[in-house]
């Protein structure tokens, strides 16, 4: 893991109803909400990078709620890392266009937490 693991890089809620947390986060938060496809939708400030998404949770779905994102140098090596400490894997590591690789494991209290980088 790198010195940058300290600050969140990304979240994602995941919900069985993305419409409706589209229009709860956009009024809680003021955030703009970009919507992608029918699936899925980038948050964050206006006319900047996004800080996030919102996808709509299927029965294939790897988890619902938020996840918060740490960066790291390689996912694959944190992931084997998290395990070797307790984790569990929860989403095997993918590629995210934009964004580059990520995964998610279950730390030893069943919290989910992601990972991205290369």
């Amino acid at each position: 893991m790198t010195s940058d693991a300290a600050h969140p890089a990304w979240f994602d809620i995941s919900t069985p109803d993305a419409p409706r947390a589209h229009r709860f986060y956009q009024e809680l938060f003021g955030w703009p909400v970009q919507v992608l496809d029918d699936t899925y939708a980038l948050v964050g400030a206006d006319g900047g990078e996004p800080a996030g998404g919102i996808g709509q949770a299927g029965p294939d779905s790897p988890y619902t709620g938020i996840v918060v994102y740490f960066p790291v140098a390689d996912v694959e090596k944190a992931l084997a890392r998290a395990e070797e400490l307790g984790g569990r894997r929860r989403l095997e590591p993918r590629s995210v266009p934009g964004r580059g690789r990520i995964a998610v494991f279950d730390d030893p209290d069943g919290n989910p937490v992601g990972l991205l980088g290369a």
